[in-house]
């Protein structure tokens, strides 16, 4: 099918301003959300005939809701209260998800006189589709998780009560569905279910679908831009039907005629030499968090026959030109409206039974934007609805949307594999391409996504990727890369990425020494410093109170599920001992761990960020968990941040002081789009006893979305501490930073480097810091409607190392969500530290502060807060 756009400007074009057409948009659709029931096969003996009538009685059924998996619906049952247990778990009884489940909902109609479509967003993973006791579609044709449905059923629908009943099946070994490749255990119910939405869209006649809004910038100036429109048209009659597109932006309304023959689907384009207000002066750009406003638009298009609206569609949309290109070193970046970016982020994972909701996925947005990171990277096209995506588009968050290396590798596709993966015969070729064409559809008027991903660790076999570029060419217009791996296409060329790893820890120093495996040059698409332990409130709720300490096998069931490493919480123990000294309780791995953490995150972030134009991209390795873990995350399952969470943001800064690892200089970092001049750079440094060894001050600049080098410290025969502060040239604060440094080197073991990590043969040694003064902190409170103010006032000569500020509610668990200004920092003596926490709902706020350190008194202090 192709876009009919010269044949209508050559015979039947018309424009109308401010046309006075009623147009107003009532709903055309609704979404069958509430009043479903499941229940297993194994307790229904009828056909579907029989259950999608409106006398059959479902009454012993399970109450449900749409979008859902079987399992995320039984999960709220009593015989699966503790089912995130791991004991509990992995000793699940499975077999009760081999057999069909049934889905089934009744819905009322006030009017059948109409066209009536039926459509499914995601099913998983075949289908059988009953309504009003009529087959609809069955499952030789009905199956792929990511595949669309649309089916016209308007000699089904009937006045009154409709009931549709849907049985699902769960994908089996070699289906191309859902997975959480080695992140976590599989889903119990291997995601089976509607997974998306269904609604049933009433038109009459003629249907607009599959609308979209490209836009392209004039990079150079900024001030102007150009918009396509394009909607396809499709004749559900056996009549031709003449009629008018009504294209309404900006409070402008323009018509297009267009001729449809009998059952004919076309795409029809609008441009700006068809309609002048295409051609955007001054536009409202879309920018990613840290550069400028996320700004949206909104087109509203109907068909109109005979002065009938027969259909319309919305689409929100951003204006912004995306752009791929290759540095000096052959190492692909990105640019937004012309202005190269760092792409700073993190994976995703939905929830291990698809149990997000638009109120959890809005609390992870935004802590991605409190972090300072512009990017989420979703390796399965994510999300129960579009959502998440919206989310990105309102709070400026990049998005990196396609497939897993989960259809990659035997081990978790379930068939053979070569060097392109599990795609292998034609018709497999054939679904995934209509995956992609489904996927890439119903959701490129996302401003966020700036890039496509078809594979992950590989390559597209050369006959799929021929496929590809066709389908790109005619469906959308941002990039999309064949693997977010080092590879080179025959077709495409190299990919200009990198997936080297690391996945487990490694020294600080390394991101910055490295330059052929993980560190800070190119885009590293997936990498991470290993395992990020949540907070202690947390580890109690995953291990029962015997297997908390010493560390045993039970830990371990909450790490990842790989075979080959990431299985264990031994080398992190390990790591800790070389590093901090043996832990001695629970309290001492927790805080010795989150030392370890938080250094290893911020020093990622920190030298993509001065490694910069080198370093074009980071996505750490993950963003969250889909269950209770151990490993890869910067806030855990229960949405509490973890202290890497916090060395992220503190990297993140848009304007910030780095101690670069590698040749030990201290690096101003601007990524915003305005330069700094007139700023005060103030250098402390101090011995492990607390006593200043030196304190410089420089006075610094550093253009816009550049760095620069301030200074460099030289070697010192001591553990010594690093205190950097910037302020502006009225002297005000802008950002400030802490460090701990290590007399003793890492060493690395270049030779062994695995697709894991660069094991080491030293470590920095941070033991003699058991010996730190005891710090103590003086503490003041101040609550202001959804925000509390803390002042804490180092009173002793002493630095208080590593302060973690918890609020907690009653039950002593962490109040999320809570967004502070600040947390896990050191304050030298005599120094007050001022922090904020920011409350979306404190109505009902009845709080303890708690601060602990690592050389405070023994149990920290606590305040009370109440309004």
């Amino acid at each position: 099918m192709k876009p009919i756009i010269m044949t209508i400007i050559a015979t039947s074009l018309v424009f109308a301003n401010a046309c006075k057409t009623n147009s107003s948009n009532q709903p055309n659709e609704v979404l069958l959300r509430n009043n479903w029931k499941i229940s297993s096969a194994d307790e229904v003996h009828v056909s579907g005939e029989v259950i999608s009538t409106d006398g059959y009685n479902s009454a012993n059924w399970i109450e449900a809701y749409v979008p859902s998996t079987v399992m995320g619906i039984l999960s709220a049952l009593p015989e699966y209260e503790n089912i995130l247990d791991a004991v509990n778990y992995y000793a699940a009884d499975q077999s009760k998800f081999d057999t069909a489940w049934w889905y089934r909902t009744e819905f009322d109609l006030e009017q059948v006189n109409n066209t009536f479509l039926l459509q499914f967003d995601g099913l998983s993973y075949y289908a059988n589709i009953w309504l009003n006791g009529q087959l609809i579609a069955s499952r030789d044709s009905v199956f792929g998780t990511f595949r669309r449905f649309e089916f016209n059923v308007s000699n089904a629908v009937v006045k009154g009560k409709n009931v549709l009943a849907v049985e699902v099946f769960r994908q089996r070994e070699g289906d191309f569905g859902l997975g959480f490749v080695d992140w976590n255990p599989r889903p119990l119910d291997e995601n089976m279910g509607i997974w998306r939405d269904v609604r049933v869209k009433q038109i009459d006649k003629v249907q607009l679908k599959n609308s979209f809004v490209r836009s392209k910038v004039n990079t150079q100036t900024l001030n102007e831009a150009w918009l396509t429109v394009g909607t396809t048209l499709k004749n559900h009659s056996n009549n031709a039907i003449h009629g008018e597109i009504e294209l309404e932006f900006e409070n402008q309304k323009y018509r297009v005629a267009v001729e449809l023959a009998a059952n004919e689907e076309k795409e029809v384009l609008m441009t700006p030499k068809m309609v002048n207000a295409l051609h955007v002066e001054e536009p409202r750009l879309w920018w990613s968090n840290g550069l400028g406003e996320p700004e949206l638009y909104n087109i509203s298009l109907a068909f109109f026959s005979k002065g009938k609206k027969c259909d319309f569609e919305n689409i929100n949309f951003g204006i912004r030109e995306i752009e791929s290109y290759f540095n000096e070193s052959g190492q692909r970046g990105f640019k937004l409206n012309g202005k190269e970016i760092l792409i700073k982020g993190a994976g995703w994972t939905d929830d291990i039974f698809l149990r997000d909701t638009p109120q959890s996925n809005e609390t992870q947005v935004q802590y991605v934007k409190h972090m300072g990171l512009n990017t989420i990277r979703f390796e399965t096209i994510w999300g129960t609805d579009r959502n998440i995506y919206e989310l990105c588009d309102r709070y400026g968050i990049l998005a990196m949307v396609g497939w897993s290396c989960q259809w990659e590798w035997e081990n978790y596709l379930g068939k053979a594999c070569d060097e392109f993966g599990g795609i292998v015969t034609p018709a497999d070729m054939k679904l995934v391409l209509d995956y992609t064409r489904d996927q890439v559809i119903w959701l490129r008027n996302h401003p966020s996504i700036f890039v496509w991903l078809t594979g992950s660790d590989m390559l597209p076999r050369p006959e799929l990727e021929k496929q590809y570029i066709e389908l790109f060419n005619t469906i959308d217009n941002r990039p999309w890369l064949g693997a977010a791996s080092k590879r080179e296409s025959e077709l495409t060329g190299p990919t200009g990425v990198k997936m080297h790893g690391p996945y487990e820890y490694v020294g600080s120093g390394y991101w910055y020494i490295d330059k052929q495996y993980g560190g800070a040059y190119g885009f590293n698409t997936e990498t991470g410093p290993g395992p990020q332990l949540p907070v202690k409130e947390t580890i109690t709720k995953m291990l029962p109170a015997e297997k908390l300490w010493p560390l045993n096998p039970a830990w371990d069931q909450y790490c990842t599920t790989s075979a080959q490493a990431m299985n264990s919480v031994e080398l992190l123990s390990q790591i800790v001992t070389q590093m901090w000294g043996a832990p001695k309780s629970l309290d001492d791995f927790i805080i010795k761990s989150h030392l370890v953490n938080y250094e290893a995150m911020r020093a990622m972030f920190e030298a993509f960020r001065v490694n910069r134009p080198a370093s074009t991209g980071i996505i750490q390795w993950m963003l969250n968990s889909a269950w209770p873990s151990f490993y890869w995350q910067l806030y855990d399952y229960y949405l509490v941040p973890t202290p890497a969470y916090y060395a992220a943001k503190k990297a993140l800064e848009p304007v910030q002081l780095h101690f670069d690892y590698g040749n030990r200089s201290i690096v101003l970092s601007n990524e915003s789009l305005a330069d700094v001049e007139g700023a005060k750079a103030i250098v402390s440094v101090f011995d492990s006893w607390s006593a200043k060894i030196s304190e410089n001050e420089f006075v610094v600049k550093v253009a816009a979305n550049s760095s620069t080098i301030v200074t460099l410290l030289p070697d010192f025969d001591e553990n010594v501490f690093v205190k950097l502060q910037l302020r502006d040239k009225n002297n005000l604060p802008v950002a400030d930073n802490f460090y701990w440094l290590s007399a003793q080197n890492e060493i690395y073991d270049w030779a062994n480097t695995n697709w894991v990590h660069t094991p080491m043969k030293q470590y920095g040694n941070y033991k003699a810091l058991n010996q730190l003064n005891e710090a103590k902190l003086h503490i003041d409170t101040k609550f202001n409607d959804k925000q509390i103010l803390v002042k804490l006032t180092n009173t002793s000569n002493t630095i208080a190392l590593f302060n973690e500020v918890k609020l907690l509610n009653k039950n002593n668990n962490w109040i999320v969500p809570a967004f502070f200004s600040d947390n896990y920092f050191s304050i030298l003596p005599g120094e007050v530290k001022e922090i904020s926490i920011d409350l979306p709902d404190s109505s009902r706020l009845n709080a303890k502060l708690f601060v602990s350190g690592w050389n405070l008194k023994q149990g920290g202090q606590m305040v009370l807060i109440s309004n």
